[in-house]
């Protein structure tokens, strides 16, 4: 009964978690990442099917994957951007700089922090971050914004986003 039950769910849903999987994943990854999930969610199926709104949670667990993905890549991309600087003798990121910046994040609202780390410090378009907190773009730009200037009232003078060549804080 369960395996006929999770089947039929996944054959109704499958096109829309397809969809969902491309706009969220990279490098041609949606494949794995609809795998992923599917997995994800049989393991949990006996407690997924009596929720009133079974596909939002799936559509959740996806997200949360490949937010996880995502934060994988980039941790190991600092890595090696690390251990090439280490090897090529050029100096490291100033601590005293890397705790401020911390500090200044921790500070903000959890889905300020959210939009303003998935913007500049993931580099990821603002569709990409609504769909992966599952807000409006509207929402991201304005959460965004509100966010740089917090930060930028944390961190004084010279942070500001119109005070960097790129427009960029180094959040």
């Amino acid at each position: 009964m369960r395996g006929a039950e999770f089947e039929v769910f996944f054959a109704r849903h499958r096109g829309e978690l397809d969809r969902l999987a491309r706009r969220l994943a990279e490098d041609g990854a949606a494949d794995d990442l609809t795998g992923d999930t599917v997995l994800a969610a049989w393991r949990q199926w006996d407690r997924i099917r009596s929720l009133d709104h079974p596909l939002a949670y799936v559509r959740r667990i996806m997200r949360n994957l490949a937010a996880t993905r995502v934060r994988r890549r980039v941790r190991e991309r600092r890595s090696l951007e690390v251990l090439g600087a280490a090897a090529a003798g050029a100096p490291g990121p100033d601590p005293v700089a890397l705790v401020a910046v911390r500090a200044a994040l921790a500070g903000l609202p959890a889905r300020r922090r959210a939009c303003v780390l998935l913007r500049f410090g993931y580099d990821l378009p603002e569709r990409d971050v609504a769909a992966l907190l599952g807000i409006g773009v509207g929402t991201v730009k304005s959460q965004t914004s509100r966010g740089l200037v917090q930060l930028a009232a944390a961190l004084g003078p010279g942070t500001a986003p119109e005070d960097s060549p790129t427009g960029r804080t180094a959040a």
